[in-house]
C-alpha cells in the first residue's frame, strides 16, 4: 500500500470514484483511493439511478450535462456497461404554474444547450397511453437523459480510474487527519469483517498526501469532526418502492413500444420509473426525518431503515391516480435509506473552510447525477486552479461556522420536502427561522417587513400591509409583492427610502503590512485616508473572487465591506491570501466584525435632508455638503446620540449614504430616522427594490454579474483595475481577453413578467448570450436585465430578442447606467 501520493480520495462511491477517475485524466498520475467498506456500500448502493436535468442552478446543470454525456462514453473506454437506459424524462404539470416554474426552468436549460421538448396533454396521452394526462396542462420532455445502474456506472470509473494509474485500497477507515504546513497526514486502520459488521484491525497506516478529497457521504459529521470544521450535510430518510409486474405494462412492452420515459408528476411529488415489467415509486413526502445527526453508526453498513408506508400514503394513492394500471400491482420489494443532503439541497464541492489542500465532496441528495461532473469540475479547480464554470454556490464556504447540528438537520428536513415543491424565484424557505436577527427585526417587522435570508439573517425583502401573506404572493410572473417593491422603488427616487443592510460581510484589516498586502490583493488603487473605493479580488486564473468596498481609516487600517451572503467564503479567501504572504508585506492582522456593526442605507433626493436633522455638527447645514463630505468618502459623525462611520455611496444610485453603527444602538437609529423621515416622504425598502435600482444604474452584483466565470474586464469595469500596479491574478485577467462583455438590456416584454436572470439573448436565430440578473425598471417603465453577450454585440442600440415564456421579446442593449448616467443625483450639493 502506498504511503504518500499526490492526491488522496476517501470514500468510495460514485462521487468519490469520479474525482479519483478525472484527477488521473487531468494529469496527476499519483492518486489513490480509499474506501472503509466495499465500493458502492453507501447510498450510492441503494440510489434510484435517476439522472434527471432539471435544475435551476447555472452551475448545477453543468455538473448533470457533463454527467449525462460522460456516461455515455465509459463502456467505450473501460469495457464496462454503465447500465445507462437513455430513456428520457418527463415532467408532468398540472397548473399553469408548474408549467410557468418549467419555463423559467427552460431559460436555463436552453442557455446551456440541454435539449428538451414541450408536450402537450393529448401528446402525453398519445404516446404514453397509460398515463392519465386528463388533468394535465403539459410536460417538459429530456429526451437524452434516463437512469442509470449506480453499482455499475461506479464501478466504470473505478475500472476507468485504475487504467489511468489510480490505487484503490478497500477495507480501510480513515482515523485522523493532520496538516504539517505542507501535506496532511491521514491515518488509517485496516477493518475487517467479523459477524456481518466491519471491526478495526491492529494493521495501521499513516499515508501522506499532498491534496485529500473527501467523498464521505453519509460519514460527512464524523469527517467534520475529524477536521475540526462545521459541515451541514446530514442524511434524510428516503424510500421507494417496486412492484410487483403490470400486466397492462408487460403487454405494452411486448407489443413492441419503448420503454417509458422517467415520469414526474411534481404536483405528486413523486417519480416513477420502470422496473422489469413493474415500477419503482420513489416519494418526496412530508415528514421525513433526518437521521444519522451525530455520525453513523459502526453497525450500520449497507444497511436500510423498516418501510414507512403510512407516511407515503397520499403520494402512492397519487401514483395509481397517474397509472391507473398500477392499482391492482402489488409491492415486490422496497427501500428506505440515507441520503446526504444540505439546507439549500446544493453538494458541498470545493476547498475545506480554513484548510489549506482539503477538498471536500459532500451533501450529495442527487449523487449520481452528479458525481460525473463534480468529479470533473472539482479536478479542474484542483489541477488548474479554478473551474471553467462559477462553482461559487456549491462551494463548501457558502455557509457560516454558525450554524449547528439543530440547524442542519431541519434545514435538510426541509430540503428533502421540497425537492417536488414550486420553486419560484422569489421563494424563502421557513424552517430555522428566525435565528439570526438584526435589533430593529421587530420594529420592521411592525412596519410590514416580508423577510428573506442571508447567510442566515433576517433582512427585509420588501414591506406590505400587517396579515399580507408572502408565500401566496410568490409567483413566476409579477407576484402580489411586485406592487409593493415598485411603491418603494419610486419612493426612493423620488423622496428618500431607508434600507436595512446589516448583513453586509465587514472585516477589518490592519498592521504594518495591511496597505502594501491590500495593494497587491486587490485590483484598484487604494483610497487615501477618509475616502473610499471599490475593488475586487481576484483569482490565480484572473477572474473575480471578491469584491469590496473598502474604507481607509488610518494609514495602515482599512474598513472592507463585502457581501453578506458570501462572509465565510470572503474571509476564507482573505486569511489564505495573508497566511501565502507572510513575510513578504509585514505584519497583517484580520478581524471580523459583522456581528457588531448594523447598517442602514439612507437613498433619494431628501437623504441630505433627513440627516440635517439627526447630525450634531458645529455647521449641520454644510456638515453633509460636497465640500465638508463629498461622493465617495467616510466620516465618523453623531446622528444624536449614535456614533457612526457614514459611507457617501448608495447601490441605488441616488445620493445617499451608509451608516454604520453600534448593533446595540441599532434600535436607537432606527427610531430616529424614521422620525426624521416621516416629514420628507421616506419609506422603509427592500432588497427587492434595492435589486431593480441597482440594475438601472448598471452596478453588477456578486453571484450574478460577477463570479470566478469572468474577469472585471468582461465584466465591464475598467474604472475600478489599476493596470498600472501589480495585483493578484493581473496577468492571468489581462491574457483572457474578452469571450464576452456585460451589458444593460431594456425589455418589452409581458405585461405581467419580468425576467429573473436566467433568460438567454437571441439575435436572430442564434443564441448570442444570457441574462445574468432580471427586473423591473420604474424609471424606463420597462423589464430590465443584465447580462453577457458577444464582444461585437455589445453596442447600445443593438437590438436582440429574449425568451420569456416560451416567446421571444425585443430587448435593446443600452448605455450603462441608463438612469443619471452622469451620476448628477448621486453628486448633487446642498
Amino acid at each position: 500500500m502506498k504511503t504518500e501520493v499526490k492526491a488522496l480520495v476517501v470514500g468510495g462511491g460514485a462521487v468519490g470514484t469520479s474525482i479519483a477517475y478525472h484527477l488521473a485524466k487531468a494529469g496527476w498520475s499519483d492518486v489513490m483511493l480509499l474506501e472503509r467498506d466495499e465500493l458502492t456500500s453507501g447510498s450510492t448502493w441503494h440510489a434510484a439511478g435517476l439522472l434527471p436535468y432539471f435544475n435551476m442552478g447555472y452551475a448545477t446543470t453543468h455538473i448533470h450535462d457533463y454527467s449525462i454525456r460522460f456516461y455515455k462514453t465509459l463502456e467505450e473506454e473501460t469495457g464496462l456497461n454503465a447500465g445507462f437506459s437513455v430513456v428520457g424524462n418527463l415532467r408532468m404539470a398540472r397548473t399553469q404554474e408548474r408549467m410557468d416554474e418549467y419555463m423559467l426552468y427552460a431559460a436555463t436549460a436552453e442557455t446551456i444547450g440541454v435539449p428538451f421538448e414541450w408536450l402537450s396533454p393529448q401528446e402525453i396521452a398519445e404516446r404514453y397511453p397509460l398515463v392519465r394526462s386528463d388533468d394535465l396542462k403539459g410536460g417538459i420532455l429530456h429526451p437524452t437523459d434516463g437512469y442509470i445502474n449506480p453499482a455499475d456506472v461506479t464501478m466504470a470509473m473505478a475500472k476507468g480510474a485504475r487504467q489511468r494509474g489510480v490505487t484503490i485500497e478497500r477495507r480501510w477507515q480513515v482515523d485522523g487527519y493532520a496538516w504539517d504546513g505542507e501535506a496532511w497526514t491521514v491515518s488509517c486502520t485496516k477493518m475487517a469483517e467479523k459477524g456481518g459488521n466491519l471491526v478495526p484491525t491492529d494493521e495501521k497506516v499513516d499515508i501522506r498526501a499532498e491534496h485529500v478529497v473527501t467523498a464521505t457521504g453519509n460519514h460527512a459529521q464524523r469527517t467534520a469532526r475529524q477536521l475540526g470544521i462545521k459541515m451541514p450535510a446530514i442524511p434524510v430518510e428516503h424510500q421507494y418502492v417496486v412492484t410487483e409486474a403490470d400486466p397492462a405494462l408487460v403487454e405494452w412492452r411486448e407489443a413492441g413500444n419503448p420503454q417509458h420515459p422517467v415520469l414526474r408528476d411534481a404536483d405528486a411529488k413523486w417519480y416513477v420509473r420502470e422496473e422489469r415489467g413493474g415500477w419503482i415509486l420513489g416519494p418526496y413526502e412530508k415528514g421525513a426525518p433526518a437521521c444519522f445527526e451525530f455520525g453513523v453508526p459502526d453497525t450500520f453498513r449497507a444497511d436500510l431503515f423498516p418501510l414507512d408506508l403510512d407516511r407515503i400514503e397520499e403520494e402512492y394513492m397519487e401514483f395509481i391516480h397517474r397509472i391507473p394500471s398500477s392499482e391492482t400491482v402489488g409491492l415486490k420489494d422496497d427501500y428506505n435509506g440515507p441520503i446526504c443532503y444540505t439546507p439549500d439541497g446544493n453538494p458541498l464541492l470545493g476547498p475545506a473552510p480554513g484548510l489549506r489542500n482539503m477538498w471536500l465532496a459532500e451533501g450529495f441528495s442527487f449523487g449520481i447525477t452528479a458525481a460525473g461532473g463534480a468529479g470533473y469540475y472539482l479536478a479542474q479547480r484542483m489541477v488548474e486552479g479554478d473551474a471553467e464554470i462559477d462553482m461559487a454556490v456549491l462551494d463548501p464556504r457558502r455557509f457560516g461556522d454558525w450554524m449547528t447540528t439543530e440547524y442542519a438537520a431541519r434545514k435538510n428536513e426541509e430540503a428533502y420536502d421540497h425537492v417536488y415543491v414550486l420553486h419560484h424565484p422569489d421563494e424563502e424557505r421557513p424552517a430555522a427561522r428566525p435565528l439570526k436577527t438584526a435589533p430593529c427585526y421587530d420594529r420592521m417587522a411592525a412596519q410590514g417587513a416580508q423577510f428573506g435570508c442571508v447567510n442566515g439573517w433576517e433582512r427585509p425583502n420588501y414591506f406590505a400591509p400587517q396579515g399580507f401573506d408572502d408565500h401566496a404572493a410568490r409567483s413566476f410572473r409579477r407576484g402580489g409583492w411586485w406592487q409593493h417593491a415598485r411603491a418603494e422603488a419610486e419612493a426612493l427616487r423620488e423622496t428618500a427610502g431607508l434600507i436595512d443592510v446589516t448583513p453586509f460581510a465587514k472585516h477589518i484589516l490592519s498592521g504594518p503590512g495591511a496597505t502594501a498586502f491590500l495593494d497587491w490583493f486587490t485590483s484598484n488603487r487604494l483610497p487615501k485616508v477618509g475616502r473610499i473605493n471599490l475593488t475586487y479580488a481576484l483569482t490565480e486564473a484572473g477572474t473575480t473572487h471578491s469584491e469590496y468596498t473598502i474604507v481607509r481609516k488610518a494609514e495602515n487600517t482599512y474598513y472592507m465591506v463585502s457581501s453578506g451572503a458570501w462572509e465565510t467564503y470572503d474571509r476564507d479567501y482573505l486569511k489564505r491570501a495573508i497566511e501565502d504572504t507572510q513575510g513578504r508585506f509585514g505584519p497583517v492582522f484580520l478581524q471580523e466584525v459583522t456581528g457588531q456593526y448594523g447598517v442602514f442605507a439612507l437613498a433619494g433626493p431628501r437623504a441630505r435632508d433627513i440627516l440635517k436633522e439627526l447630525i450634531r455638527d458645529p455647521d449641520p447645514e454644510t456638515a453633509l455638503s460636497n465640500k465638508r463630505f463629498p461622493w465617495l468618502s467616510a466620516r465618523d459623525i453623531e446622528l444624536k446620540m449614535c456614533p457612526t462611520t457614514a459611507i457617501r455611496v448608495a447601490y441605488t444610485g441616488e445620493l445617499g449614504w451608509e451608516l454604520h453603527h453600534p448593533m446595540e444602538m441599532q434600535t436607537y437609529l432606527f427610531d430616529r430616522l424614521m422620525e426624521a423621515g416621516a416629514s420628507h416622504g421616506m419609506k422603509l425598502v427592500g432588497a427587492r427594490a434595492m435589486n431593480w435600482l441597482r440594475q438601472e444604474k448598471s452596478y453588477r452584483a456578486f453571484g450574478a454579474e460577477l463570479g470566478r466565470d469572468s474577469t472585471p474586464l468582461e465584466a465591464g469595469l475598467d474604472r475600478f483595475v489599476d493596470l498600472e500596479k501589480e495585483f493578484r491574478g493581473k496577468e492571468p485577467m489581462l491574457a483572457t481577453g474578452h469571450r464576452m462583455k456585460c451589458v444593460t438590456v431594456l425589455i418589452d416584454g409581458p405585461q405581467d413578467a419580468d425576467p429573473w436572470g436566467r433568460e438567454a439573448l437571441y439575435l436572430g436565430n442564434e443564441k448570442v448570450g444570457r441574462l445574468t440578473s432580471g427586473g423591473y425598471s420604474v424609471v424606463s417603465g420597462k423589464s430590465i436585465g443584465m447580462g453577457y453577450v458577444r464582444p461585437d454585440l455589445a453596442v447600445p442600440g443593438t437590438r436582440l430578442q429574449l425568451r420569456m415564456f416560451r416567446e421571444l421579446w425585443p430587448a435593446e442593449i443600452v448605455e450603462d447606467s441608463p438612469h443619471d448616467p452622469t451620476n448628477a443625483r448621486i453628486r448633487v450639493d446642498s
